[in-house]
């Protein structure tokens, strides 16, 4: 959209049974952040919304590990999480809560309105139960074996393994997480949203209207869910904690998370405008305002699909203008996991390293994982801080403050004759809010901190190759003039590098006293005025912005996360306790044979899918298996494999299975081969008793 009279931009509510780490930072409230300063700096009129997810099995789940109730685990994490934010300095217009007042009467007026029209299908399905704890499972109360990769700990909605979305009567094997019985299907009334009706709609407004503004990985996943076909989804689940389901029939029942918690981006503007005397209709339903999603990509398919599809059957709201999701952030090489407190915690951050938040929103932009998986090292960390940071920004701008002040007492000198290097710095100077505007606008928010970061290198050559320092007694006119060019670099500097490092534009400005300045200079004044800091202007006197970090500091971080590595390899070389006795008639059923890979070739658009030919010594068939994170087809050739040859064939990403081969996981999560004798003595086909 060209122009907007105002901009929506939300942030991927937190979920609040646990804080935030870096990699949420990375994904989705870094970049968010850069872009809403970027536009507010532009005197765009912006409300940015967030808040807490309050809802959900999760939440319900933690509670009844630690013994409390709901609400106390989401007051807890709520608190945490705000604060943290609040500390980082993301700006948020709003940030709410999905357990407020204000978001369940949204949410309750939202859902009628679609009920009124006519927009659900009401059906009566098997839904899985478990007896011993007299209640229906909910999709994270469920776990069992993915039946497109085989992972054999898939939740009921998604496995994190493949990335795929489930319904918790997918899973092959599946068990309760409360009481770890087998659960059985019994019959529950429940809406759904038909998400197949709408399938020229997404068709015509995804496939079409945004195939080149829109970022390849979130169009990829979109193509991909739409190609598959679309299917109607549950908008209702059989649970206490969340939004009663506001029609008859809809006791015991509460709105499903996915479907309220975007809602709270709605509701949190409500709440914004009615504290600042706002209509906030225009913000959600003008067609002149652009709305923008920053999300991970989790969370694509709700904001591309489903949320926009519950928008276009209410009928009277805007559909999102983008949607920029990034992918995931590794730590030190290995996925984040807070389960097993493979983290960077914020708010542990803030504790270690404080006054250096800005070090941290740098060196996430700088890697961050905008169209593919990246990686934080704490290496990188210091390395970007003490060559970048420190040597570049600086370096620059403590060198341009005491000058001022040892040359001029801290008074902006008179410049005289230009010479045709400072005339290009003026014209550079510029040239950078439109470099800088036109990459945040397309959501490259890496490359528009390069771009930035260019700015102060412009800064750093240019009292480099001119050399005040040497020029001041024998030439003070030449001197003052260089001077002068310099201070104005800097007070371009310190407008421009605000969106990325807020709490050294803040330090930057005080320094050079913009406080007595009667109007603020904004992002465009930098590419109009001539002049940005006045001659006989006084500056304050230098303070640095970064400090060197030294390699004790990092060994500190290192040896945290070497010490969750080690109890995690502790805890996972406990065994896990015996599973519930079976009969021997229940193992009969089970044929498992010796076999021999003959061919291995990876899924082609899948990351963990191998598709393997194996020789059972009855026929050869083919077994797809997700290991390909683990092993290069090349390494399975010929290897003598385990195999259960009578499982019932399935389809996985468009290729039929038939069998599974026994695998186990070794201390660092690597899956291996539970193997037969491999010296050849035991021939293919032959039965594992």
């Amino acid at each position: 959209m060209k122009n907007p009279k105002r901009y929506t931009v939300t942030a991927a509510l937190p979920y609040t049974n646990g804080p935030i780490h870096i990699g949420h930072l990375a994904g989705v409230y870094v970049p968010a952040d850069i872009y809403v300063r970027y536009l507010k700096l532009k005197g765009e009129d912006v409300a940015f919304v967030c808040g807490s997810d309050e809802h959900g099995v999760p939440i319900t789940i933690k509670a009844k590990k630690e013994g409390v109730s709901p609400q106390n685990v989401v007051d807890k994490y709520n608190a945490i999480i705000k604060q943290s934010f609040q500390d980082f300095g993301i700006q948020f217009d709003n940030y709410s809560r999905t357990s407020a007042k204000i978001h369940h009467d949204t949410a309750t007026e939202f859902f009628k309105t679609m009920y009124d029209k006519g927009k659900f299908i009401e059906e009566t399905t098997e839904q899985l139960y478990d007896a011993k704890a007299n209640q229906f499972l909910a999709d994270r109360f469920v776990t069992g074996t993915c039946p497109k990769c085989g992972n054999e700990e898939a939740y009921g909605d998604q496995c994190e393994k493949c990335g795929s979305s489930l319904n918790a009567t997918d899973l092959i094997n599946p068990k309760s997480a409360i009481t770890g019985d087998v659960p059985t299907l019994k019959s529950t009334k429940h809406w759904f949203l038909p998400l197949d009706q709408y399938d020229g709609f997404l068709k015509d407004w995804i496939l079409k209207d945004h195939k080149k503004d829109w970022k390849s990985n979130v169009y990829g996943q979109c193509k991909s869910w739409i190609d598959e076909g679309l299917r109607a989804r549950a908008v209702t689940r059989d649970l206490d904690w969340g939004i009663p389901v506001p029609v008859k029939g809809g006791e015991g029942k509460v709105l499903y998370v996915w479907f309220d918690a975007p809602i709270g981006y709605i509701s949190s503007t409500k709440e914004w405008a009615e504290r600042e005397g706002k209509d906030w209709e225009p913000y959600w339903k003008d067609k002149d305002t652009k709305l923008v999603h920053f999300i991970g990509k989790d969370n694509i398919v709700f904001h591309c699909i489903i949320f926009p599809v519950m928008l276009k059957a209410e009928g009277s709201y805007i559909l999102p203008d983008n949607v920029p999701a990034n992918e995931f952030l590794n730590l030190e090489g290995r996925k984040l996991s807070t389960s097993k407190n493979w983290a960077v915690w914020l708010h542990d951050y803030l504790k270690d390293f404080p006054g250096k938040e800005d070090v941290l929103r740098y060196v996430l932009t700088a890697n961050a994982p905008e169209t593919k998986d990246n990686d934080f090292t704490w290496k990188d960390f210091q390395t970007r801080n003490n060559s970048e940071l420190v040597a570049i920004y600086g370096n620059f701008i403590n060198r341009v403050v005491i000058l001022t002040h040892k040359y001029y007492e801290g008074v902006v000198p008179k410049a005289s004759d230009f010479s045709e290097t400072d005339l290009k710095v003026f014209e550079d100077i510029k040239t950078f809010p439109s470099q800088i505007a036109a990459s945040i606008e397309k959501y490259r928010f890496r490359e528009a901190q390069g771009i930035m970061m260019n700015l102060a290198r412009l800064g750093n050559k240019y009292l480099a190759d001119e050399e005040p320092w040497k020029l001041q007694k024998t030439d003070p006119e030449r001197t003052s003039t260089i001077m002068y060019v310099a201070l104005q670099v800097a007070s371009a500097l310190a407008v421009l590098s605000e969106p990325f490092l807020p709490f050294t534009a803040l330090k930057l400005k005080t320094m050079l006293n913009f406080e007595d300045f009667s109007d603020p200079l904004l992002w465009n004044d930098i590419s109009k005025l001539d002049e940005l800091l006045p001659t006989n202007h006084y500056i304050n006197t230098a303070e640095f912005l970064f400090s060197k970090i030294e390699d004790e500091e990092m060994q500190k971080q290192v040896d945290k996360l070497e010490a969750s590595k080690i109890a995690n390899e502790k805890e996972g070389s406990e065994l896990e306790p015996q599973k519930e006795v079976a009969t021997f008639e229940d193992f009969s059923k089970l044929d498992l044979r010796v076999g021999t890979i003959l061919t291995a070739e990876k899924k082609a658009k899948t990351k963990k899918l191998m598709v393997l030919t194996v020789d059972t010594g009855l026929d050869h068939r083919t077994i797809v298996s997700g290991i390909a994170e683990h092993y290069k087809p090349e390494e399975l050739i010929g290897r003598r494999v385990s195999v259960v040859v009578n499982l019932k064939p399935i389809t996985l990403k468009g290729t039929l299975s038939e069998g599974m081969i026994l695998m186990t996981e070794d201390s660092s999560g690597k899956l291996t081969f539970v193997n037969p004798d491999p010296s050849g003595e035991v021939k293919n086909g032959s039965t594992i008793n």
